[in-house]
């Protein structure tokens, strides 16, 4: 008995070592660096402690300001598109259709791509004078679209890409709740109605919820730490009109070599992600315990 636990514990020490180094050690080092005026250079300088000072310096950031404005934009636009379109892509494919399996497996095909990539590739359908979809608004009358000088248009493109990589992830899960629902409850509601709205109003989303919950949290979450889509599409211009709160941690750290600032900026932002994962998870089980 007690080699087969010497066993399991040989199995596990790969995975207890991993997590120990990259994770557990960074959290703890960048809590450590928050509290002090760490900077990196040509020049180190000695490192000193300098308590809560760069949190407070947070509040009086403007540009957290000016950046958290094309965060909430870009996490709201996302997180309501991506799983509304989700689920209406996942309640057709949820039919026969003919070469579904086809279609499935394109359509989950930007997940696997990386986002650089995305946002290279959205650089070229952007593109403001040879881009094809400024190609196909002139071809229909609708003008050009200044989708990288204009700073709306700007956030808008990065909204669309962003949706785009991240609609077919809501699809996937989507879809398998959908497919868990037994055939018989449609059948006994199909004696009281033949509506397919109604249908899927009192029994499909009901029987959803859980998973629609569990998406929209790891969207919301995820949404939060946007940072590739904006450095390749626009590089965070025009201005700063498309900087997001992960992006303006990255130019605090590795651009302006401000590694104290940066990383109480980014433990600012893992207190959010924990209270929204907490707030979520205390519903679901309030919501499940009541039942």
């Amino acid at each position: 008995m007690k080699k087969r636990n010497r066993a399991g514990l040989f199995f596990l020490l790969p995975g207890v070592v991993w997590v120990l180094c990259f994770t557990l050690f960074p959290l703890l080092y960048s809590l450590g660096l928050s509290f002090t005026d760490k900077r990196i250079g040509r020049r180190p300088r000695p490192v000193q402690f300098i308590g809560f000072e760069n949190y407070a310096d947070i509040f009086s950031d403007n540009r957290v300001s000016e950046v958290l404005e094309m965060t909430v934009f870009i996490v709201l636009g996302s997180v309501l598109l991506t799983v509304v379109l989700g689920i209406l892509v996942a309640w057709l494919f949820n039919h026969d259709i003919p070469g579904l399996r086809v279609f499935r497996a394109i359509l989950t095909l930007p997940i696997f791509a990386a986002p650089i990539a995305l946002g290279q590739l959205g650089m070229i359908l952007f593109n403001e004078q040879s881009g094809p979809v400024n190609q196909m608004l002139r071809a229909i009358g609708a003008g050009t679209v200044y989708w990288i000088t204009d700073p709306w248009s700007a956030r808008f493109a990065v909204l669309i890409v962003d949706v785009w990589q991240w609609t077919p992830f809501v699809f996937i899960i989507v879809l398998a709740a959908m497919q868990s629902i037994p055939d018989e409850l449609y059948e006994a509601a199909r004696l009281d109605t033949s509506s397919a709205w109604t249908l899927f109003r009192k029994v499909t989303f009901p029987l959803i919820l859980p998973a629609i919950g569990t998406v929209t949290m790891l969207r919301l979450v995820e949404t939060f730490k946007i940072l590739d889509i904006p450095y390749t599409l626009t590089g965070g211009g025009p201005g700063v009109s498309t900087q997001t709160y992960s992006y303006y941690i990255y130019l605090t750290g590795l651009r302006h070599f401000d590694m104290g600032y940066a990383s109480a900026l980014a433990y600012l932002l893992v207190v959010v992600a924990i209270i929204v994962s907490s707030i979520f998870f205390w519903r679901v089980r309030e919501r499940y315990e009541v039942q």
